[in-house]
This record gives structure tokens, C-alpha cells and sequence, in this order.
């Protein structure tokens, strides 16, 4: 199960392998959206850590729930368990240098602003928090209309009957270019007749 609230994120799952690179990308994703992608590298380190803890650590099950908030200054993340045991705290020396889990605590300390555990329920909450400036979900911009170019607008053409004045588009009157057939002092519309070229 998956909410996330303009401001709040919450993943529910079972903490296995398969389902922390799922949890990675879920967090990656909603820091995106709050345009705090300088946050994702530490942020999905630290989940990933946390989740490793409960995947090798917690009894009796593996379920838990991964959160983020975005609060004023920070993004705080959390992972609850049902494992009421506290975490203990280890150097990392027989971890492999390259490896990208399994430091445990020692990594989330070293990333974060601050980390810390409590007792929730029938087990226990593991956050951390990093430095954050608060960021509104982006909105959509509002489409930009330009004006056409006088000399691009179509104005439709309307039949004029004999000895009717052309009707008048005030609104691209002053811009319209002056039909090819006018001629200077005779209006549009003052045509003679036709005349054929065979003297009758």
C-alpha cells in the first residue's frame, strides 16, 4: 500500500531483497516531485539501510512501513517495525569497502543531520532527517497564447450583393492589407461590368 499526501509519503512492506530497490525508487521518486533531488543519493541510502536492518534483524515478521515527510527545514524518514528490540549501533569493519549495504546505523549516522529510535506499539520506529528547504509540489504553468501577425490573420470573405457597401471588420481593419485590385481613389467595389473585347 502506497499514500502520499502533498507533504507525506508512506510505503508499507515486507523487507525483503526484491522490495527494497522498489522502496529506492519509490523514495528517488517522491524527492523528485518536491524538487529536492539533491536529497535523494543520502535519503535512499539511509532507507536502504534501515530496511536491510529489518530484513536481517526483526522478529517475528518482516513487515514494515517506510515514511517521509517533508517538514519546514527537514525531510525526516522512518522505518517501523514489530521488532520492539532496540538496534545496536556497529562499526562496519567487517563490511566489504565497496559495499553498498550493511553498515547499518554507522552509514544512516554518517549521512543524516540526525537519526534516533522509539518504542511504537509492538515495536519500534527508526528514523533519520536531513537538512531541507520546504518545496511546493510543482504546478502546472498556464499555457502562453501569442497574437498572430497582422499580416497572418485570415479575415472571411462575405458575398456583397450590387450597390451594397463591404461589410466592415473593425477588429483587423487598421492592420489588413488593401486587396490587390484596389487602386487608389476607386473604392473595392466600384467594378464596372465586364466588357466583352468583340464590338457588338
Amino acid at each position: 500500500m502506497i499514500e502520499h499526501p502533498s507533504r507525506h509519503c508512506s510505503v508499507e512492506l515486507q523487507a525483503l531483497p526484491s522490495r527494497i530497490g522498489q522502496v529506492r525508487r519509490i523514495v528517488s521518486a517522491q524527492l523528485r516531485y518536491w524538487r529536492l533531488d539533491p536529497l535523494i543519493d543520502r535519503a535512499a541510502l539511509g532507507v536502504t539501510e534501515l530496511l536491510t536492518n529489518v530484513h536481517r534483524h526483526a522478529q517475528p515478521d518482516k513487515n514494515c512501513t517506510v515514511e517521509i515527510e517533508l517538514q519546514l527545514d527537514r525531510l525526516m524518514v522512518s522505518v517501523r517495525d514489530h521488532d520492539p528490540r532496540l538496534p545496536v549501533v556497529e562499526d562496519g569493519t567487517d563490511v566489504a569497502p565497496m559495499a553498498t549495504c550493511g553498515r547499518g546505523l554507522a552509514m544512516v549516522a554518517a549521512v543524516s543531520e540526525s537519526w534516533g529510535v522509539r518504542p511504537h506499539d509492538d515495536g519500534k520506529v527508526v528514523w533519520f532527517t536531513l537538512p531541507a528547504k520546504a518545496a511546493a509540489p510543482k504546478a502546472a504553468r498556464p499555457a502562453r497564447r501569442t497574437a498572430e501577425p497582422a499580416s497572418h490573420r485570415i479575415v472571411g470573405a462575405e458575398p456583397v450583393t450590387a450597390g451594397a457597401s463591404p461589410p466592415v471588420h473593425t477588429a483587423v481593419a487598421a492592420a489588413a492589407p488593401a486587396p490587390a485590385h484596389a487602386v487608389a481613389g476607386v473604392p473595392a467595389t466600384a467594378h464596372a461590368p465586364a466588357r466583352s473585347a468583340v464590338a457588338s
